[in-house]
């Protein structure tokens, strides 16, 4: 299962935002540490937190993913929201266009309900980023697997053929393959702009995402 996590922002000046990890769902089976957050210190947390950005999610069997996608998440957005912090992001999953069984499973419905959660508890402040594959360079175990060999390339791909693949969107399942990558940079600029532009919230789509870290870019 992956590791995931939640993280703050204690103010920023400018285009400048610190942020520090804060939770870690340890990828052990059976295992939560102390920093689950099904077990944390939320007011070592929290107290004067200015937003809150949710990166919790990962694969297992279907209860797993229901807690691990849904419920985390869940708990997070009630102590954000308790605690008065202002504004919570969370970064969710494409709208993939699969047949009702896949999205049935508790990867997704976990992920629909955080959703739900976050935009109920904040209406007028919070942001689901639904980015697809996310590229970028990751350490597993100490190896690391460089994903933007493949994700920068297919993206580059995608964008200079989508006149030609726009027509095969309305198939089933056509965007597991032409659903365009997101680099982590994009992800991570689009957050920021999220924490910094009060106009920033509702759902934002890949492409949307891509135009937010633009933004902030330029």
């Amino acid at each position: 299962m992956q590791s995931c996590s939640v993280q703050r922002h204690r103010g920023c000046k400018c285009k400048q935002v610190r942020a520090a990890l804060v939770l870690r769902f340890m990828g052990r089976p059976g295992h939560m540490d102390k920093r689950d957050v099904f077990y944390t210190n939320w007011d070592e947390i929290l107290v004067g937190a200015t937003a809150v950005v949710s990166t919790i999610g990962g694969f297992g069997n279907e209860e797993m993913m229901k807690r691990v996608n849904g419920e985390a998440n869940v708990r997070a957005v009630n102590a954000a929201k308790e605690y008065g912090v202002p504004k919570f992001i969370l970064i969710s999953v494409h709208d993939y266009n699969l047949p009702p069984f896949l999205l049935s499973s508790g990867y997704f419905t976990g992920k629909r309900k955080a959703e739900s959660e976050v935009l109920s508890k904040y209406p007028n402040s919070g942001a689901v980023l639904r980015p697809g594959f996310i590229y970028g360079k990751r350490k597993v175990n100490g190896f690391e697997i460089p994903l933007d060999n493949v994700g920068e390339p297919l993206e580059k791909f995608l964008k200079a053929t989508e006149n030609f693949t726009k027509p095969l969107n309305s198939l089933p399942a056509s965007d597991l393959l032409l659903a365009p990558p997101v680099s982590v940079d994009d992800v991570a600029y689009a957050v920021i702009n999220a924490v910094l532009d009060d106009d920033f919230f509702g759902i934002f789509t890949i492409e949307q995402i891509k135009e937010a870290a633009e933004k902030v870019r330029s």
